[in-house]
């Protein structure tokens, strides 16, 4: 007879008892031989040993804690789960720290890594828990019906999330608004983005120095702006009203030089920004260069002034074209400022009368 087994056989024949640890060996018919143990191999008899020796660790705490092995295995297992997650996680970040000291690009590996770490242990540890148990699609049925409606709001955040990360509609440093909330993105998280707040009581876009945390559902619900996106820069409006009385064409004159000189570089980097654009939005702007438009007003001529700005130097621009358009007046006596005044109408003075002589009744008769 022959065999093919790799442990090592105890042999009985006419002989005596012989052992053989070769790979094969070869019986005779004629012999009267009997196979009555067969060894195993060192490999395999460390390997049964460690199987020994975990079955016997384990059988002692179940009997220490009253807890099923299977379920201390399972325990065990998600614990070093866990830890190598984490130390992973730290290798990742400790080499992406060594290798750049841009704090975005640091901010996303982390939030990325993490996320990632999450996903994986999560399913992992779905496979590890829910191993062999029967009915599972029933289970998860009713199981996701109960959290759809327990959770709805949650829920909604949760996709709202899932939404951001997959179509991107904002990226953290962007300028958003989401309904009523403005701010700078400095976060976005499971269940809420986190918005530096801009605007509210602090007029021309300034920081408040408020953290606003806006639900991910608002996205499904609220319109959402985006400053920064695609064309990064924003239309700014500054309006100048000047007197009736005023030489309102050199007023409108210096107002163009004065946007040209402060404004004038942003419209070049504008069209270049447009162009880059237009692959991806339908962008029918033709005009980028700064403009002052006339009309009138009850108390004046307002001449207003449109130019492109980056959306966090708008109080920056306004301030420097004040400054120059308020000296550039200063110097120029046919154009004066106009502002909200009364007129008291006097008739007698009106009509040219001298002080304290009143009316004469033809006076009156003639003007009737």
């Amino acid at each position: 007879m022959e065999t093919n087994s790799l442990g090592i056989y105890e042999i009985m024949g006419p002989h005596g008892i012989f052992l053989s640890s070769r790979p094969w060996i070869h019986v005779s018919p004629f012999m009267d031989y009997t196979i009555i143990e067969i060894w195993q191999s060192p490999a395999s008899r460390t390997t049964e040993n460690r199987e020994v020796v975990m079955n016997e660790f384990l059988s002692s705490i179940e009997a220490s804690t009253g807890l099923p092995a299977g379920l201390i295995g399972k325990g065990a297992t998600t614990l070093a789960l866990l830890i190598l997650a984490l130390l992973l996680r730290a290798i990742i970040l400790r080499i992406i720290w060594k290798r750049t000291d841009n704090a975005k690009v640091r901010f996303i590996a982390r939030k990325t890594a993490s996320y990632t770490m999450t996903i994986v242990v999560a399913i992992v540890l779905f496979s590890i828990w829910l191993e062999g148990l029967s009915g599972l699609p029933t289970y998860l049925g009713l199981l996701s019906a109960g959290l759809a409606i327990a959770l709805k709001d949650p829920l909604a955040n949760f996709v709202g999330w899932l939404i951001i990360l997959a179509t991107k509609p904002f990226t953290v440093g962007d300028r958003i608004q989401i309904g009523t909330h403005v701010g700078d993105l400095i976060d976005i998280r499971v269940f809420r983005v986190v918005l530096l707040e801009v605007g509210n009581w602090v007029s021309a876009d300034q920081g408040t120095g408020r953290i606003l945390y806006v639900p991910n559902s608002k996205i499904f619900l609220e319109t959402v702006a985006n400053y920064n996106i695609g064309f990064p820069y924003i239309w700014n409006e500054l309006p100048v009203l000047v007197t009736f009385e005023s030489d309102w064409r050199a007023a409108k004159a210096i107002l163009k030089q004065t946007v040209t000189d402060i404004a004038g570089t942003t419209s070049a980097d504008a069209e270049r920004s447009m162009k880059e654009a237009s692959k991806t939005f339908l962008l029918t702007y033709r005009e980028l260069g700064p403009a002052v438009f006339t009309s009138v007003r009850d108390s004046g001529v307002l001449l207003t002034i449109r130019y492109l700005c980056d959306p966090r130097k708008r109080r920056s621009t306004e301030e420097a074209m004040w400054e120059r358009i308020l000296d550039a007046f200063g110097a120029v006596p046919s154009i004066e400022l106009a502002y909200p005044t009364q007129r008291f109408y006097d008739r007698p003075t009106e009509i040219g009368l001298p002080a304290g002589e009143p009316e004469s009744k033809n006076d009156d008769s003639s003007t009737q």
